[in-house]
Parts: structure tokens; sequence; C-alpha cells
């Protein structure tokens, strides 16, 4: 059985700026902000939500199936992600739209300006998920950010056909109304957001912390520097504090790096607790390195992190996976 990752495959254009944001920006003139950022870096890297998250279970040995839409620009991407482990037969191929583009600017703080050209996720809409059920089978489909129209419809075609999925509707939820969000999240057997989403999604939504929970069955919330929190109806509370970095590079990509470790972890059988403490790892091995999947999980080293982090049992359970 293989886990499903739908949601955006695009090309990231990341950009430093040695300076703040916030140095640049005129509370009086918010209304009419107006401003040009000179950078003094360029990179070009693979990127998009799923395709982030399928290369970081790949890398743990899982064997992800992607689901997305992209242009006929993929097809180096395509062998990348082939490459390393990804499922790429049941991408969907436009035939007038390019991949879709991410264009961000980071400065000295960590804080990010983007942009995002949807492109060929705008066909994700187009994409049933029951051909690669019937492909591949699926424990879980993971429905993360992409096309609004399309993260709905796969939503509503996992609780038609019950299938077991998972809701990671991240910045998309700007894009969502708050009846959207529920029928999106409704019956998930996972909600993933970070603290900000939280409580964007209760608040557009109408919905307390508490009613959210009657919607599924966990929710993961990502809470930066501060760990992450994991809560459900039928489960005690837990709380998993961040793997420390050895060297800040760039934070485009680390939730992606989280959902990734966190979901090999419940595949290989793991608890919550070690769950969350792997996607930490992966998250910062993400922190550490320019780029989305410029990184490797090397077996030993990995082990050592999580046991210097998390202790020698934590190390234990997860080694014997890796290896």
């Amino acid at each position: 059985m293989s886990t499903i990752v739908a949601g955006s495959i695009a090309t990231d254009h990341l950009m430093h700026f040695p300076g703040r944001f916030a140095d640049q920006l005129i509370a009086e003139q918010l209304h009419q902000v107006s401003l040009s950022f000179l950078v003094d870096d360029l990179v070009v890297r693979r990127g998009g939500v799923a395709a982030n998250i399928a290369f970081g279970m790949a890398s743990l040995g899982q064997r992800p199936v992607l689901v997305g839409a992209v242009g006929t620009d993929f097809a180096d991407y395509r062998s990348w992600l082939e490459r390393n482990g990804v499922d790429c037969e049941s991408v969907h191929v436009s035939e007038i739209r390019h991949t879709a583009r991410f264009v961000c600017t980071t400065d000295e703080d960590m804080c990010q300006i983007a942009s995002f050209y949807a492109g060929a996720m705008s066909e994700a809409r187009e994409i049933e998920l029951r051909p690669v059920v019937d492909r591949v089978g699926a424990d879980l489909v993971l429905i993360s950010a992409d096309d609004p129209a399309g993260m709905l419809r796969h939503s509503t075609e996992c609780r038609e056909r019950g299938y077991r999925f998972a809701a990671d509707p991240s910045q998309q939820l700007a894009r969502m109304s708050g009846t959207d969000m529920v029928g999106l999240i409704d019956g998930a057997s996972l909600l993933f957001t970070n603290a900000y989403e939280k409580q964007l999604l209760e608040s557009k939504s109408g919905l307390t912390a508490d009613q959210v929970l009657k919607h599924v069955e966990v929710q993961v919330t990502t809470l930066g520097k501060r760990g992450v929190d994991i809560v459900g109806a039928s489960m005690d509370p837990v709380h998993v504090p961040i793997a420390a970095e050895t060297v800040t590079a760039d934070p485009t990509g680390v939730g992606d790096g989280f959902r990734a470790g966190f979901l090999t972890a419940r595949n290989w059988g793991l608890s919550w607790e070690r769950a969350a403490q792997v996607g930490s790892l992966m998250a910062t091995l993400i922190l550490e390195t320019v780029g989305t999947q410029e990184y490797e999980v090397e077996p030993t080293s990995f082990a050592s992190r999580l046991a210097k982090n998390y202790g020698d049992d934590a190390a234990a359970d997860v080694l014997e996976h890796l290896i």
C-alpha cells in the first residue's frame, strides 16, 4: 500500500534580501505600498508542496505516489523525482500551461514575501483519484495545497469512496471560504496546519477548536520554534519540541519536510510522538539547506541527531526502519 500525495508541483525561484522587510514598511502607507527589493542571490530549485513531501518520504525509504498537474516542461523534474523513488505515473500533464512557479524572497529575519503562479496546477480539478487508487492501492491520500477546486474534489471523492485522507490546506486557506474549508477537512483522519493557519481556519469557518475536532480525528499544529502540538478527541495531547539546527539557510519547504517525516513514521507504525520527532528533524534538515529537495537522509547521522534531540530510544525506534 502506498501514500498518495496530491498537491502542487512547481519550480522555486528563491532570492535573498540582505536586510529586513520590516525596516522598509511604513505603517501609515501600507494601503499604497510600492517596493522593490534589490536581492543578492538567486537560485532556481525544484519545489511544490506535494513534490517536496513526496521527495521527503522517498528519501526515508517510502514509495509515495505523486498526484498533481504540470506542464510539458516537467520532463527533467519527472526524471529527478523518479530517480529518487517517487512514483510519477499519475501526474497529469497539461497541453497548454507551464508548470507552476513559486517566487520567494527571504530577508535576514527569515521573513518571506512570495508569489505563486498556478499555471498547469489549475487543471488539478480534472484529476480523479480512483484510477490512482486502483493502480497502487492507498492507505492514505494526503490532500495538500493545490488548485482549491481540485482539493475539494479530492476530499469529496475520498469521503464518497471511503478513502482515508489527510487535509493539509496550507496557504490555500487564504483563497477558500469558510464553507469550503469545512468541506475540505470534514472526515479527515489528519488535519495539518501551522499556528496561524489554525486560527485562520477557525475564524473563517466560524468553528471553535473543539468543533474542528468533531470534523477530523487528529489535528497536527506546527508552532515554529515552539515545536508541534498533536490533539485528538480520543488521544492525550502530545507536544514535541523542535530539533536543533546547526545552521539556518532557508525556511522554504520546512513544513513539507515535517509532513514527509511525520507521515513516514506513522507508516512505520510509530507513535504520534515519534512521528513528530522524525518530522521535526526532517524540517530541520531542510532549514539547513537552500532548496527544498537538496538534502540527503543518511541513516546513521539521522539517528544520531534524533538521539541528541530526543534520546536513544527515539534513535533506535527509527534506525531499524531507515536501514
